[in-house]
């Protein structure tokens, strides 16, 4: 049965509190003792949990430019795009079938994807709520979860597309004709611009809705055992309630990903970049990682769990019976 969002009327919430206790986490999961195997086990949930969505290292080039570039740069775009065009209307026979068939096998590489990486999201969370090296027990439990969870990521996700792809489209025609023609156009420039500022915000949007599933609505499914619909309405009201809560919580994991970003890339500095070569490596990258990836999702869960226990994923010690009124126990009784 859902529960409805929490009064903060006697509870103090803080963005900052979660910060030392999920320190603690990390601690205690990986390093109290250190044990190899546990960090691979551990390591290939949180693989499959960032699947698809940790990219690679960025490459920054240098360009050169000057009018001359740019001149020709904008002949040569025309001659490029006039041979191109001619060669698509000469091969339509054969690339209609190809486009078609690389885009099929694109979707289905992406739903792929989402599905594990679905099912990774509980995985990850099991581990760190009950401090365990686990992957089977995670995957059989919560697969009804996950697949709630991966049917809403897939439609959230198509709808997206849906929606995007032709701005990303319209965008790129009016570009291509002002680059042919020459000059700038007024209107087309105007278009272009209230179409990328539309595009941004559906991309905030969309990101909040990604950021908010997986800190919040996942918790909350792994504890309820609902569909992520039903848990997007329990968080719903909790959002709603807490407008300004949640706010200083995206600004302060902004904050987080920026010193988590400088440290990750001062050790790539201090270890002559050999760090980033073996980030670079699938699941091996993922397993030296791993302290940032339980930091994370340490922080998100300690922090939802300040609105109350019905919000708190880690287990509590059951209760010791206490001793007899008038009776003491003595050492070495049995």
């Amino acid at each position: 049965m859902p529960i409805g969002p929490v009064s903060n009327s006697h509870r103090q919430i803080s963005v900052v509190e979660p910060l030392s206790p999920a320190f603690e986490r990390v601690k205690q999961m990986l390093f109290q003792p250190f044990e190899i195997g546990k960090w691979f086990v551990i390591g290939f949930c949180a693989w499959l949990a960032q699947l698809g969505e940790s990219g690679g290292s960025a490459n920054f080039s240098q360009n050169n430019f000057n009018g001359n570039h740019y001149n020709n740069s904008t002949d040569n775009f025309r001659h490029g795009y006039t041979q191109v065009h001619d060669y698509i209307l000469e091969n339509l026979y054969w690339l209609v079938p190809l486009v078609i068939f690389c885009v099929v096998l694109g979707l289905a590489i992406w739903v792929l994807i989402v599905w594990l990486n679905s099912r990774g999201k509980f995985m990850l969370l099991h581990c760190v709520a009950l401090n365990k090296a686990e992957v089977t027990e995670p995957w059989n439990k919560y697969a009804a979860q996950g697949n709630s969870l991966f049917r809403f990521r897939l439609v959230l996700g198509l709808i997206g597309m849906a929606v995007m792809l032709p701005m990303l489209l319209i965008m790129g025609v009016l570009i291509i004709k002002m680059v042919l023609a020459g000059q700038p156009v007024i209107e087309a420039i105007l278009m272009v611009a209230g179409l990328a500022m539309v595009f941004i915000v559906l991309v905030i949007i969309l990101g909040l809705i990604q950021k908010f599933t997986v800190d919040f609505v996942v918790p909350i499914m792994y504890l309820r055992g609902g569909t992520c619909l039903q848990a997007w309405g329990e968080f719903w009201r909790l959002l709603c309630a807490n407008p300004g809560l949640f706010a200083l919580y995206i600004l302060f994991q902004l904050l987080i990903s920026i010193a988590i970003g400088i440290i990750v890339v001062g050790v790539f500095v201090l270890t002559c970049c050999i760090a980033c070569c073996l980030a670079a490596i699938p699941y091996i990258g993922t397993v030296l990682l791993l302290p940032i990836f339980i930091f994370k999702r340490s922080f998100s869960i300690y922090f939802l769990r300040q609105f109350g226990p019905e919000y708190d994923v880690f287990p509590t010690a059951p209760p010791t019976a206490p001793a007899p009124s008038g009776l003491q126990p003595f050492p070495g009784a049995s």
